[in-house]
């Protein structure tokens, strides 16, 4: 689970990537879970774009593939969302410590 400080950090790293994800009409099919799933183990942190034509709104969207990919919803905003999952075997993003827990 991310605190504030983690997921503040999280969404400032997001601002400047490029969307991968883009779900639509076919909502949440494999394909796409297999997309999220490849990114996440490659990047830890996925920005994704659910457009018009999709049958979830947003929020659902977001808080379907994060429980289908193991990961945590960052933000949502628009119709845009951001998930980060940690790679437990090789980390790329450092998250700040929580400095209140020991």
């Amino acid at each position: 689970m991310l605190n504030s400080k983690q997921r503040a950090f999280l969404r400032s790293l997001a601002a400047d990537a490029d969307t991968i994800v883009m779900v639509g009409k076919g909502g949440l099919a494999d394909n796409i879970v297999k997309q999220t799933e490849d990114a996440l183990t490659a990047r830890e942190l996925v920005k994704g774009k659910v457009l018009e034509t999709a049958p979830l709104d947003v929020r659902e969207c977001a808080e379907q593939l994060a429980a289908q990919t193991r990961s945590d919803v960052v933000q949502v905003i628009g119709r845009k969302f951001v998930l980060f999952r940690v790679n437990k075997e090789k980390p790329v993003i450092e998250l700040p410590k929580d400095k209140r827990r020991k």
